[in-house]
């Protein structure tokens, strides 16, 4: 009997094209579906990194995985990807969208030296839309590398 799986067919299809290739030098690597199987079941179970069952890749592996992708930008590529293809059919409904999310508690007893609220709230502005800007740009950063 074969593995049961967090991710369709259909849906590892989707994403696997997106993923880094695999490094043939040293150790062999992981299978990246079943890394990110194991990523998914603890989201979606909430447990610990060392509570993962045995059938997925160690909870290092699977954590150093993690790591890689947000280094390299994989999740955000991937959220990208899909956020395109939702706008391509269109099922997403852009008409309640926000520039700036940045909802913060004001904090009693700030020190003088802090900015003024007007000042903080002006880098914040500036900083979401630079953020925007720079997000729907084609520039994109160089990758990091080791």
């Amino acid at each position: 009997m074969g593995k049961s799986r967090l991710l369709s067919d259909a849906q590892w299809e989707m994403i696997e094209p997106l993923l880094p290739k695999l490094s043939s030098h040293g150790r062999p690597w992981r299978n990246n579906r079943d890394v990110l199987e194991g990523l998914l079941w603890v989201l979606k179970s909430g447990a610990r990194w060392r509570d993962l069952p045995a059938q997925y890749p160690s909870a290092s592996t699977c954590w150093r995985r993690l790591r890689l992708w947000e280094e390299e930008d994989v999740w955000l590529d991937i959220w990208r990807a899909f956020l395109g293809q939702l706008d391509q059919k269109q099922k997403l409904d852009w008409s309640e969208t926000f520039i700036d999310g940045s909802f913060a508690p004001a904090k009693k007893g700030a020190r003088e030296s802090e900015p003024t609220v007007a000042e903080k709230v002006h880098s914040a502005w500036w900083w979401s839309t630079a953020k925007v800007f720079l997000w729907e740009s084609d520039w994109s950063r160089p990758r990091r590398r080791k």
